[in-house]
């Protein structure tokens, strides 16, 4: 008999770890940008890769999975050193670094429900809070770090995007749909409309000053 609960968490890990690395990449590229050196390209890629999960770990009380498992830090530390070499070639190709980040923000954001479900179950608030902070907390730290306004808070759709992709999440899991297939879908929802948003220049309605 096929041990159900280990599938899922398998899947889940996996998740995690292209998350990690997407995230990685989005802050390896924003600390070349701002002139960093080899060390603070690696540092920066290290915290916005781990910082969201470790933040959604402590609030629901776990031990930081990027602490216990080497494997996070290793991926994030390559990804740095990885970028360090080919950034220029990188570069070329037109928003690498956004496309990234919108994958990221989709992983990240339904890894974060998916983790809430399993620890309080079908429960809709755990489950978007753990997904939003999740797939925002690095990047609000990246922005922070080299001194711009966080990008959730000013540009596009961001936070909405993964708001948006754990409600369809949480309403086909609500469906029996298996949680994979549920998660799946969920990340393509949020790294589709953040994809959009940028292509398209959404923007939320902002206070127009007289």
């Amino acid at each position: 008999m096929v041990d159900f609960s280990f599938e899922i968490d398998g899947f889940i890990s996996i998740l995690d770890y292209l998350g990690t690395v997407a995230f990685a990449v989005t802050g390896a590229s924003k600390a070349i940008a701002h002139n960093a050196d080899i060390f603070g390209i690696i540092v920066l890629a290290s915290v916005v890769g781990v910082a969201g999960g470790i933040t959604r770990d402590v609030v629901f009380g776990r031990f930081p999975t990027a602490f216990s498992d080497p494997i996070y830090i290793s991926l994030t530390v390559s990804a740095g050193v990885v970028m360090f070499f080919l950034y220029s070639k990188l570069k070329k190709q037109m928003g690498t670094w956004l496309v990234f980040d919108a994958v990221g923000l989709g992983v990240f954001s339904i890894i974060g429900a998916s983790i809430a479900y399993q620890i309080v179950g079908l429960n809709f608030l755990p489950m978007l809070f753990a997904g939003v902070l999740t797939a925002i907390g690095g990047g609000i730290l990246r922005d922070v770090f080299v001194r711009e306004i966080p990008i959730v808070f000013v540009k596009e759709v961001y936070a909405v995007a993964s708001v948006v992709g754990i409600v369809v999440f949480y309403a086909i899991l609500s469906s029996g749909v298996d949680p994979q297939i549920s998660s799946v879908i969920g990340i393509a929802v949020v790294t589709g409309i953040r994809l959009l948003a940028m292509k398209f220049n959404w923007n939320l309605p902002k206070v127009r000053e007289s």
